[in-house]
């Protein structure tokens, strides 16, 4: 997998949070709503897994046009897009934990 595949995956995790200024605002100055954005990043990840099981399943029935490389190329990026989400997750909970333990 080239570059530009890996940045595919990770466009929709990396750009909710690269992107956003403070005040929730984008660079272009956008509002952007941060539940939206996170559930969009989710969908996204979603959308890699079922690929890959569709993928996965139509090899394993041996329809014509689907090849083992493809199959296993699928799989690696819906697993990098978990573990990008999951990464998020705990960068989230931790940021979370901080904010609660701070003294008022």
């Amino acid at each position: 997998m080239d570059a530009r595949g890996i940045d595919k995956v990770l466009a929709p995790l990396e750009g909710t949070a690269m992107g956003l200024r403070p005040g929730g605002k984008t660079a272009s100055g956008q509002s952007v709503d941060f539940g939206h954005a996170l559930k969009s990043a989710l969908q996204a990840v979603n959308a890699r897994q079922q690929e890959a099981a569709q993928l996965a399943a139509s090899f394993e029935r041996g329809e014509p046009g689907t090849e083992l490389h493809q199959v296993m190329v699928a799989m690696q990026k819906a697993n990098i897009a978990l573990q990008a989400a999951i990464q998020v997750r705990n960068r989230l909970v931790s940021a979370y934990h901080d904010i609660m333990n701070m003294p008022v």
